[in-house]
């Protein structure tokens, strides 16, 4: 009877012991979580004001860029007196060059081949290459074009510039590296009458070319269109002051 009096004080205090183990253990989890839960915030939180800091950082930054952009726009339409010389500068350099289509009065020349002669219809000591239209002929007569004052010259379309190489390849002539053959005809922009008068004075060039045999056309012309330089223009020794 002692015994088993013993047994059950002893089971009782084993469950209460059990008992207060399994509590303290749930205490023990229960903490562990709240303190792995305020970790965890606590670097979400720290996480989230980092990358605050890096959006505020670029909403400035592209603040500055926008307000820099909008001075550029601003310098860029404004319409000082400098900036409109230079714009003309830039237009009047590039009529020069060729670079722009220009239009405005003066004459055209009308080059030919003279087809009606052939070697079989020629005296033996006349010559057949007389009576065609060759690269010199054309060097000579835009040269006196320009002597008389013409501020813009095409041949065949293709315009006359500084850098205009005028040569034959066999019976064909070359003008800018583009083949061009009979009827030439030449534009030429300036004073009318002193362009004619030049071209058509005695003993010039005009007049040996129809002598030997070429046929000529001139004729004043009022809005005559010559086309821009559409070649590429290479300098390899000049250089800007």
């Amino acid at each position: 009877m002692k015994n088993w009096k013993i047994a059950l004080t002893l089971g009782c205090l084993c469950c209460i012991l059990t008992l207060a183990i399994c509590i303290q253990l749930k205490t023990i989890d229960n903490t562990n979580l709240t303190v792995s839960k305020t970790l965890t915030g606590n670097e979400l939180r720290d996480q989230i004001l980092k990358w605050k800091e890096k959006y505020d950082k670029a909403t400035k930054e592209l603040e500055t860029s926008e307000q820099d952009l909008e001075k550029v726009r601003l310098q860029s339409t404004q319409n000082d007196e400098n900036s409109i010389n230079k714009e003309e500068e830039i237009k009047y350099d590039n009529t020069l060059l060729g670079l722009t289509d220009v239009h405005g009065n003066g004459i055209v020349i009308t080059l030919k081949d003279n087809n009606k002669v052939k070697r079989s219809n020629i005296g033996p000591l006349d010559n057949i290459e007389f009576y065609l239209v060759h690269a010199g002929d054309l060097v000579e007569v835009v040269n006196a074009l320009r002597n008389a004052g013409a501020e813009a010259i095409s041949i065949n379309g293709q315009r006359i510039t500084n850098f205009t190489s005028i040569y034959c390849a066999g019976n064909v002539v070359i003008v800018n590296g583009e083949k061009i053959s009979s009827p030439i005809e030449i534009k030429a922009i300036g004073s009318p009458e002193l362009l004619y008068g030049s071209i058509r004075i005695p003993g010039g060039y005009i007049e040996l070319l129809e002598e030997t045999g070429v046929i000529v056309d001139i004729k004043k012309q009022e809005n005559i269109t010559i086309n821009k330089y559409d070649g590429i223009i290479n300098t390899q020794y000049m250089k800007n002051e």
